[in-house]
């Protein structure tokens, strides 16, 4: 569901993007239809329950979950030539998880260290592979065939993925959708009119900004987001 995040993006920027193209959309709606109804039946309401517990508990889940990311992240940063950044990623990943009990302390970013978000996807964006067209994913959301192939590269990259114990493994990607979408609650009330064509456009979008790493796309409510859309 984190695919999501992105809408807010759409309303305020106007990236120079490649075409969407949707040859699948007859398909893409009808998955999309049902991923609508599993959520609104199910992830939702648990969500809403989620969201009644105190900030400092999902504050500390939100920053468990983003240091987990962090090994993804920083491998990504070296693929696409940017071992300063790398460094930085790792730094926090080892700071966070020792000083940061875990990571449910950013202690990384109070001592300056940004976080970045890198995954496959973009690292063979940046190689100048094409995005292909786009496809919608039962239980995952949007996506395009150059995201989709790079998923399998991704998992393997991520810290969950090498947990012995399936079931530790599952409940931690449970909780991950569940903090997710706890903080697209707000968001909802962004979408209008033909959602489905709504919520491609702005994860193209906001798949774009992120491949650029924002380079050269200003935007105040971009800065003003931030913490919202990357965290």
């Amino acid at each position: 569901m984190k695919y999501l995040l992105s809408v807010a993006v759409l309303l305020s920027i106007s990236i120079a993007s490649e075409e969407v193209k949707d040859p699948f959309e007859n398909i893409n709606r009808a998955t999309f239809e049902f991923n609508e109804k599993l959520d609104s039946s199910f992830l939702k309401p648990v969500a809403q329950t989620y969201s009644k517990f105190p900030p400092r508990v999902k504050n500390g889940v939100t920053n468990f979950f983003n240091n987990l990311e962090e090994v993804d992240t920083f491998i990504n940063q070296l693929l696409q030539g940017k071992p300063k950044e790398s460094i930085n990623d790792f730094s926090r990943f080892i700071i966070n998880t020792t000083i940061g009990l875990g990571g449910f302390i950013d202690v990384a970013s109070k001592l300056g260290l940004e976080r970045h978000e890198e995954d496959f996807g973009q690292t063979l964006a940046v190689w100048g592979v094409g995005q292909g067209p786009y496809i919608m994913l039962p239980f995952l959301g949007p996506s395009t065939l150059r995201d989709t192939l790079s998923k399998p590269v991704s998992s393997f990259l991520s810290v969950t993925f090498h947990m012995t114990e399936s079931d530790v493994n599952i409940a931690l990607k449970s909780i991950d959708a569940l903090e997710t979408r706890e903080r697209l609650l707000d968001v909802e009330s962004l979408l209008s009119g033909d959602k489905y064509a709504f919520v491609k456009d702005a994860y193209i979008q906001s798949m774009i900004y992120e491949i650029k790493d924002g380079i050269d796309v200003e935007d105040e409510f971009i800065d003003d987001m931030d913490d919202f859309l990357i965290d």
